[in-house]
């Protein structure tokens, strides 16, 4: 086979290639590539390699990444596989409760070292001693001090009170300084965090001015929620009294931190089957025949789940979440050495550490569910005869320090209501609101007993239009001389009488004895005089007031009585809620009105000074003016229509056809007076100062007052005289000519006939015989009103019969117009 020999090289020069090679080439390059003017030659084929070179190359990556991907997935499933093994091979959980238990020191806690104490440190004595004295004195100290050693060590033996003990909480937590130093540098971290959070969220948003503020404060709502869910059970409290404040808070974190409400994350059932089962006893189907497999509602300390008995009730079970105890605990510790330090830094005289144990006794009260039962059964005893209010039935059987057992309430909660946009859900709303406010004032001023925390997940709107309460693990009592005092200062805030405001305060114990009064009074009032009024009521809201008052309060070192604080929690929840339904809603003009009847009802010695202060002045003269508005306001209520019994001529809906408010206020005057619910009125007049009383009945004020008494005389006079003509003629009843006599008011005829009031109006005129000019305009007016309401009576007369004429000779009254 011969060989071939290599081509042998062609030397050219590099400008000029040779002739006949690079006319071959050409030729070859034009048969190839009959398209070389697009594809570029020889060049196009290159890229035309190229390009499927990548394609191939890119094909080639993309299957070897599906591999690698299913790769990671299986070692992904090979990697969960091996730490469930592992958690049980060394049984993490266990190690994990064993380390935490271990922090806590839970190891060396006994129950039966409750009743130790801190021991005294050994005072040394010093004494002339020989060499063998002094020798064994020291043997004495070190025994001595061996023995302060073992009595400290003793003391980590001490278990966490399971009621809330300040002096106890403290001894627990300074063997535990640790503890209290990691919670420390949790919240300071989280606050930071959520702080840098914020900054990067404003910065980023590109809205315009308005709307990026907006979306700020709901982005910063966002974030403050996610850091109080981290932070846990304390924190979750205080975000959800929070979230009821939008006037405080603004409305867009408002709205972030209601979702604390509905968005706490739940523990898992098998813990709360467990809880159930060790608090009770039993297994779970020895009392329930059904328990729901997901929590129906998580709270801050619990979770409740909707079950059924084998009695066929439907019931809610609700659980408390575990080692909650020791976590509230320490963050009430930790609130309570902040508030020291505060006090000191800022010289305050009260001590603002009482604040932290009384929230402190209410949230750890609202950790036994024994007393939350106990509560709830004292709060439906004192408040079953209010109808309107539900509350459901407690399953003593089936409740223990850690699970509760009560009726399931089936309605729809106010957050349900805001959600939904329609007509029906917001009347439904209203509703709720509106009896939520009476709910709050009987409770503030007639049983004295508050449901603490009315924040929207423990309100209910029944299918019946009931309002019902849930969760009464924190109650408020309240004393008798503090509930008239907050009754006094509802009405003279409304009054503007701002000295007895500081003696209201002074009753409810803000005001430290010792305080200048005066100077006190004189700086409240310069801080009231920028209230606004409407109609005799502030046009504020309460807690707008309050800060009012509390500037002032905070100025003269004034303190907080713990009653105080669940009181103003619970009133600021309900307005928060009522601002939210309606942001026209005015607390005082919602509850001036209950304010009112108590006052003319409830006859005691407190609520008389109230209303005394209300119409006279120091010379116990009338104040027709005051009077007339404090009638005006509180004769909106409803509620005043069982005071009085309604016809179908006069009633407390008058002004709606036309009748000015003066004259449905005087008839309902009239119509109080000589009933029995007049006694405090009847009292009031009794004492006040007769000239006064009636100088105000022929002043110009009073014309009003005149004109509607002359319709009453009119009235009275027009049934005597249908009356007397009637037996006169021997005019059977049923073809009277005075028809409408019998619809007149007869309730009126005791207002002359009563003897009490007789009394009443001899002295008043003894009284003002003092004065000759007074009398004389008394009986120009009165025998004015006579004679304008005998001349009203004798037309009324005179146009029954002429209608009765008519009537007999054929003509259709009826078109013929009588001014009547």
């Amino acid at each position: 086979m011969a060989s071939l020999s290599p081509p042998s090289p062609v030397l050219c020069h590099a400008g000029t290639p040779p002739r006949g090679r690079s006319n071959e080439l050409s030729r070859n390059s034009r048969i190839a590539s009959p398209n070389s003017k697009q594809n570029g030659g020889a060049l196009g084929n290159v890229i035309e390699v190229v390009k499927k070179d990548v394609k191939f190359m890119g094909d080639g990556l993309s299957k070897g990444l599906e591999v690698v991907h299913k790769d990671v997935k299986v070692l992904g499933d090979g990697l969960s596989k091996g730490l469930e093994w592992a958690n049980k091979a060394f049984r993490i959980p266990e190690v994990s409760k064993t380390v935490e238990d271990f922090v806590w020191l839970r190891n060396v806690e006994d129950p039966l070292a409750a009743a130790l104490r801190f021991p005294s440190w050994p005072q040394p004595c010093y004494t002339e001693l020989t060499g063998a004295d002094l020798f064994m004195a020291d043997i004495m100290a070190l025994e001595v001090y061996c023995w302060y050693m073992y009595s400290l060590s003793k003391m980590w033996t001490k278990p966490l009170p399971e009621t809330y003990d300040a002096e106890a909480v403290t001894e627990y937590f300074t063997l535990r300084p640790h503890v209290v130093i990691l919670r420390l540098l949790e919240v300071l971290l989280a606050f930071i965090s959520a702080t840098i959070k914020s900054r990067i969220s404003s910065i980023s948003c590109d809205a315009e001015e308005d709307a990026r503020k907006s979306v700020s404060d709901y982005n910063f709502g966002i974030i403050l929620k996610d850091t109080i869910l981290n932070l846990g059970p304390t924190f979750i409290k205080v975000g959800q009294s929070l979230s009821t404040r939008p006037d405080i808070i603004g409305d867009e974190v408002s709205k972030a931190l209601s979702e604390l409400h509905d968005q706490i994350p739940p523990f898992s059932r098998a813990e709360a089957i467990k809880i159930i089962e060790d608090e009770l006893g039993f297994p779970v189907d020895t009392h329930f025949s059904y328990v729901s497999e997901d929590p129906v509602a998580a709270a801050s300390f619990g979770q409740v789940y909707k079950a059924k008995t084998h009695d066929g009730f439907d019931v809610a079970v609700k659980v408390q979440r575990p080692n909650l105890h020791h976590i509230v605990v320490r963050d009430i510790y930790i609130l309570r050495r902040g508030l020291g330090l505060l006090q000191k830094i800022a010289k305050r005289k009260n001590d603002l550490c009482l604040y932290a144990d009384e929230l402190g006794k209410g949230l750890i009260g609202e950790l036994d569910y024994n007393l939350e039962a106990a509560n709830a059964l004292e709060f439906m005893e004192a408040h079953s005869r209010f109808t309107f209010i539900c509350l459901p039935k407690v399953f003593k059987h089936l409740t223990r320090k850690r699970v509760l057992t009560m009726e399931w309430m089936a309605g729809d909660s106010p957050t349900e209501l805001l959600s939904v946009s329609s007509e029906e859900s917001n009347l439904k709303l209203l509703d709720l609101v509106s009896k939520g406010v009476e709910a709050s004032l009987i409770q503030l001023l007639e049983t004295g007993l508050m449901h603490a925390d009315p924040h929207p997940g423990n309100l209910r709107c029944t299918s019946s239009g009931k309002l019902g309460f849930l969760d009464f693990g924190l109650l408020c009592r309240m004393e008798k001389k503090h509930q008239y005092a907050m009754l006094g200062a509802v009405v003279h805030i409304v009054n503007g009488d701002w000295a007895s405001l500081v003696y209201d305060l002074t009753e409810m114990d803000v005001i430290r004895p010792g305080t200048n009064i005066r100077r006190f009074t004189m700086d409240l009032e310069d801080a009231m005089g920028e209230l606004e009024f409407t109609n005799g009521i502030p046009d504020v809201k309460f807690s707008r007031v309050l800060g009012k008052i509390w500037s002032v309060a905070l100025k003269y070192h004034c303190r907080m009585p713990p009653y105080y604080v669940l009181v103003l929690r619970s009133l600021a929840s309900l307005e928060g809620l009522a601002v939210a339904a309606d942001p026209t809603f005015k607390t005082f003009e919602a509850a001036y009105p209950y304010v009112f009847q108590k006052l003319l009802v409830d006859n005691s010695a407190a609520t008389r000074r109230i209303l005394y202060s209300v119409v006279f002045n120091r010379r116990r003269e009338f104040q027709w003016q005051k009077l007339a508005v404090f009638l005006r306001v509180g004769a909106t209520r409803k509620g005043l229509k069982s005071l009085v019994k309604q016809n179908t001529h006069t009633s407390l809906e008058q002004s709606a056809t036309g009748i000015t408010p003066e004259v449905n206020l005087t008839n309902l005057a009239l119509k109080i007076l000589p009933s029995k619910n007049g006694l405090v009125l009847r009292r009031l007049l009794m004492t006040a100062d007769g000239a006064s009383l009636i100088r105000a009945l022929v002043s110009k004020e009073a014309i009003s007052f005149r004109q509607e008494l002359c319709q009453v005389v009119a009235d009275i006079l027009y049934k005597w005289i249908s009356g007397a003509m009637e037996k006169g003629l021997n005019i059977p009843k049923g073809s009277s000519p005075f028809t409408d006599a019998s619809s007149t008011n007869d309730e009126y005829k005791s207002v002359f006939t009563d003897r009490r009031l007789r009394v009443i109006f001899s002295k008043c005129y003894n009284s003002a015989r003092k004065d000759p000019l007074l009398v004389l305009r008394f009986c120009y007016a009165s025998l004015s009103m006579l004679f304008m309401a005998s001349a009203m009576a004798c037309r009324r007369v005179l146009a029954a019969l002429i209608r009765a004429y008519l009537s007999r000779a054929s003509y259709n009254w009826k078109q013929i117009s009588i001014a009547n």
